[in-house]
């Protein structure tokens, strides 16, 4: 079975936002075209952020879908680890606030940053 493979932005149990892979089945369809059921979507939303756009850390407010159209996306972690997305990647950004934490931005959130010559062109779809 063909498979893809869904990268998540996640609050791990210490409230911190940590990446990790799932696979997703791509079971329906025939084998020139593959497809995965049909998920259920709340909107989208297009953003452009011009060159030098850096946000403070954050966590997210409603899960969605991060697809990088254009320029590159650069998201940091507490610690200082961080993943960077060009035009054709993705991430499901799933970074909520822990229920009855007070936000901390030493502890909670992300960042993120555009990179490179080009303006970061994204389309955020709520989950």
């Amino acid at each position: 079975m063909t498979e893809f493979t869904k990268v998540v932005l996640f609050t791990d149990h210490d409230g911190c936002a940590r990446f990790r892979e799932e696979s997703l089945a791509l079971g329906a369809g025939s084998p020139q075209s593959m497809l995965s059921e049909v998920f259920a979507c709340g909107g989208y939303q297009l953003r452009h952020s011009p060159v030098g756009f850096r946000s403070q850390f954050h966590c997210t407010t409603t899960p969605q879908w991060v697809f990088i159209l254009g320029g590159q996306m650069e998201i940091g972690l507490q610690g200082g680890s961080s993943r960077v997305f060009a035009p054709g990647q993705h991430f499901y950004s799933a970074d909520l606030l822990p229920q009855g934490a007070v936000f901390d931005p030493a502890v909670h959130g992300h960042c993120s940053r555009q990179l490179g010559e080009d303006p970061l062109i994204t389309l955020f779809v709520r989950g």
